[in-house]
């Protein structure tokens, strides 16, 4: 059996709430309140994205150890800040992570308080199994978690890569009163490198899927991926893939992370034109 690892993404989690927007070509007064509106797009699937990713690889840790304090494994992300209450006796099985009442600085630079809880059967690795993630007052940043997350365990694929089929209802209230984004969305997660090592800092995610995504202005978009997103866990960004972002009335958009380089750099086009993109 391997050695238990941490699966964090530690990126900008829901602090990746801001993106700077740089034409590829001369900008309007119009130009600039349109990149103003898709910046908003953009930055609410990255946020949804990242903290709910975010949320399993926590769960996983949890899951995997069984360790009554997620300071373990000195490449843990999380420090001191969260215990875990693991009860197998129960049916479902329940992992509570708390982490309080006030924020707790994680080892990551994430301010987490509140609660994650992970209903499930069976062992918690084996194929077919079944986790559904909830919370209970749990904020990062101060930025609110909401809903669930569901994932199973679909054992391997024909390339021999562990893989999960995840489905997510829920949101995030952002911090300061800029009210709430929520989606709805289907997503596969497969593990395509790092997984018979130990450490943490060589894993590989490829993450697809499709859903729609509710804005805080209650506009709603539709998001595919259409080249799966590349997550290395030792990068804070995704590093790869595309999202084809479509509004209700609107032509599609596309948001590429890029071809494999750990930055910050995206673009984003609409309309025939592309605009360079740095995600904070």
């Amino acid at each position: 059996m391997r050695s238990p690892k941490f699966l964090f993404l530690s990126t900008a989690l829901v602090t990746v709430g801001i993106f700077t927007f740089t034409a590829c070509h001369k900008t309007s007064g119009d130009d600039v309140k349109q990149i103003d509106q898709e910046a908003g797009v953009a930055s609410d699937q990255s946020t949804l994205e990242k903290s709910f990713s975010d949320v399993q690889s926590i769960a996983d840790e949890a899951g995997t150890t069984g360790s009554t304090n997620l300071r373990l494994l000195g490449g843990s992300v999380l420090g001191g800040c969260a215990t875990v209450t693991h009860d197998t006796i129960a049916v479902p099985h329940t992992i509570t992570i708390d982490f309080g009442t006030t924020n707790c600085l994680c080892q990551d630079g994430n301010y987490r308080r509140g609660e994650i809880i992970v209903s499930y059967t069976g062992h918690y690795k084996d194929s077919g199994s079944v986790h559904t993630i909830s919370f209970s007052n749990y904020f990062v940043n101060d930025n609110q978690l909401t809903g669930t997350k569901t994932v199973t365990n679909m054992g391997a694929n024909s390339s021999g890569q562990p893989y999960y089929n995840i489905q997510i209802n829920g949101g995030v209230v952002l911090a300061n009163n800029n009210g709430t984004i929520s989606w709805t969305t289907t997503r596969t997660r497969t593990w395509v490198a790092g997984y018979s090592t130990p450490q943490w800092n060589d894993d590989v995610y490829n993450v697809s899927g499709s859903g729609s995504i509710t804005r805080a202005n209650g506009n709603v978009v539709t998001v595919d991926i259409t080249s799966p997103l590349v997550i290395a866990l030792n990068c804070k960004w995704i590093e790869q893939g595309t999202v084809q972002v479509t509004p209700a009335n609107g032509n599609a958009r596309v948001l590429d992370y890029g071809t494999g380089t750990c930055d910050a750099l995206a673009t984003y086009t609409v309309n025939g034109h592309t605009y360079n993109i740095t995600l904070h």
